[in-house]
């Protein structure tokens, strides 16, 4: 019986072809795209689909990127143990969607760049440039990393392959695509990925209801179980998720996410024009926000079914980021092909995002290290050098995932990496786009302390977690349960705290429950203000507010807010790599020039 604990299915021959068409259709796209652009094997077709590319499929690209594996496993899990606060992130996608289309998109757009680092060197310097990279690269690889863990573990729970063996084709199959046809594969598998997604969850929600009697049903099951009460107003900043931390936190962490990552610049900046550059960004702003209502719906299916016999108290699953696909095993096997679609949404998450960090570490690699060191390279030799480093991060990235089974709960698990590394960087970029008086040993130096806090406190909490008096999981019950691993009787009515976390160590220094217990989305709040003032502070105690006037280009333009200006062509899609050495060359040596202000073309810098 559906919802009573013990074993359930396995894969079926159906659920492997279902799985396997994904990947196929998958590779497929990659050749295909491989194939049509194969008269052009420039940087940037490679890297931005010769920036010809337009804003419903970029959209759809930007929502897969990060709705990830990750979230297909994760998000339900977070509904089922804590409830539906986690649907307040649809607020911060809101605000970061509006923030990073009328801000980040124009400037970012109107310089050309190709890496998104390119901009920190325009306006400090070069090795602040690399710093970023370096940066960039770490929380990339490890997000990465994550990301392939997840559905590995979900496909070794549901189908019992070997664990890594998932992980190395995962990598395997992105590799190849990415390699062969560059940025343009990557965002049409997204597309084909984010449309699987989205049907998985579907499915879960459908045949959930169709068991329990309709969604008022799980409605009303999760109302009395606690999951509906998503309104938290306490300020206290050491309670994992409140109104405050999500919508302050996390649209902080989403900034850092889409405004300054490469994997999402890279998106926008391929669009032929700057309205489907924004645009790109509120259709990818609702792609979230459904994707997030499915993900919480599934996770109330869930417990609607199992809100008397959780099966990971009940030993059925090893890991709480197992129960989502033993769900899908205990209510969809009897209609073979259905499980083989929702691992194909796990799976399809994971391709999107381990595509786009691919091809993004590429970008960043070619454009910040590569053609600094080799200036002469000829389209053959850098077409050859995009391939190889595909493969190589891929194969990083495969070697890291080990790693990544050791971070727990893989949803915020990511969040923490955002805010660790990502934050840091936000700030530096915020310091430089709306204070002419910052400096580059002030935005540096604000960056080197951000770096330094967020890294204490996020390795801090991963030592030593916060308890459940700050976590505040709800409670589940195993009174129904028909069978464990352990007993072959029903165990008596019992409502349990779930163990979310890792093990509490022994001793736990002062600073466990306060400084480490800090909300785990506060992280990017505290790293992003920590460059802004320290930035600001010690650039004024070296004369950043006696330096020259510098570039107009470099800052935000109120001309830019809410313009959408469609035209066939821009500039921006015409210039492609000649950009950036226009913008240099047309400056004078006090870093000024003159700009022509109309919405969002680039402009061909004129030398005083």
């Amino acid at each position: 019986m559906v919802g009573t604990g013990g074993l359930v299915a396995t894969f079926s021959v159906w659920d492997y072809v279902v799985f396997a068409g994904t990947i196929v259709g998958a590779a497929g796209i990659g050749l295909f795209q491989a194939f049509r652009g194969r008269k052009d094997a420039s940087s940037a077709e490679f890297f931005l689909g010769g920036r010809q590319m337009t804003a419903v499929p970029v959209a759809m690209s930007l929502t897969a990127s990060f709705m990830s594996g990750v979230t297909v496993i994760g998000t339900p899990v977070e509904a089922y143990l804590y409830g539906t606060s986690f649907w307040l992130f649809g607020v911060s996608y809101v605000i970061m969607s509006t923030i990073t289309a009328e801000i980040f998109v124009p400037l970012f757009y109107r310089l050309g760049i190709t890496s998104a680092y390119e901009y920190l060197e325009m306006r400090f310097n070069w090795h602040l440039r690399i710093f970023g990279t370096l940066m960039y690269t770490m929380q990339t690889i490890l997000y990465t990393a994550l990301v392939i863990y997840a559905p590995a573990l979900a496909l070794n729970q549901i189908t019992g392959m070997d664990l890594w063996g998932v992980l190395v084709a995962t990598g395997a199959v992105c590799i190849f695509y990415c390699t062969l046809g560059g940025l343009k594969a990557v965002i049409w598998t997204d597309v084909l990925q984010m449309v699987i997604m989205l049907a998985g969850f579907v499915a879960v929600i459908a045949r959930g209801a169709v068991l329990q009697g309709g969604l008022d049903k799980i409605w009303e099951d999760a109302s009395q179980g606690g999951r509906l009460k998503a309104f938290d107003f306490d300020p206290d900043p050491l309670k994992r998720h409140t109104f405050w931390s999500i919508l302050i936190g996390g649209s902080v962490t989403w900034m850092s996410v889409y405004s300054i990552n490469q994997s999402q610049v890279q998106r926008y900046i391929s669009c032929k024009t700057l309205c489907h550059a924004k645009m790109s960004l509120y259709v990818n702003m609702v792609g979230l926000c459904v994707t997030l209502s499915l993900a919480m719906l599934s996770g109330l299916t869930m417990f609607s079914i199992y809100k008397n016999c959780d099966p990971f108290t009940n030993s059925d699953v090893g890991s709480t980021d197992q129960l989502l696909p033993y769900l899908v095993m205990d209510i969809l096997a009897v209609y073979p092909g259905i499980p083989g679609l929702f691992v194909a949404a796990a799976y399809s998450g994971t391709l999107s995002t381990v595509s786009s960090s691919i091809n993004a570490l590429v970008a960043v690699t070619m454009e910040d290290f590569i053609r600094f060191m080799f200036k002469n390279l000829t389209v053959k030799q850098t077409s050859w050098m995009n391939m190889g480093l595909s493969v190589f991060f891929g194969a990083v990235c495969i070697g890291m995932a080990g790693v990544a089974s050791q971070l727990g709960s893989v949803l915020q698990a990511a969040l923490s990496i955002f805010g660790m590394l990502g934050a840091p960087l936000m700030g530096l970029y915020l310091l430089g786009m709306f204070f002419p008086a910052a400096n580059s040993i002030g935005g540096f130096a604000g960056m080197l302390l951000s770096l330094a806090l967020t890294l204490w406190v996020g390795i801090g909490g991963q030592i030593y977690p916060p308890t459940t008096a700050k976590t505040n999981p709800l409670p589940i019950s195993t009174a129904g349960c028909n069978s464990t691993l352990q007993y072959n009787t029903t165990t008596a009515a019992s409502w349990t705290t779930p163990v979310t976390h890792t093990p509490q160590p022994d001793v736990r220094p002062p600073l466990a429950d306060l400084w480490y217990s800090l909300s785990y989305l506060y992280i990017s709040f505290l790293g992003t203000l920590t460059t802004i003032v320290m930035g600001l502070l010690v650039s004024v105690m070296t004369g950043g507010c006696k330096q020259a006037k510098l570039n107009s280009q470099l800052f935000v333009r109120k001309s830019n807010l809410g313009c959408f200006r469609c035209s066939s062509k821009s500039q921006a899609s015409e210039k492609t790599e000649k950009g950036v050495s226009d913008f240099y060359a047309g400056a004078d040596k006090s870093g000024f020039v003159h700009c022509d202000p109309t919405c969002g073309d680039f402009v061909e810098a004129t030398k005083l």
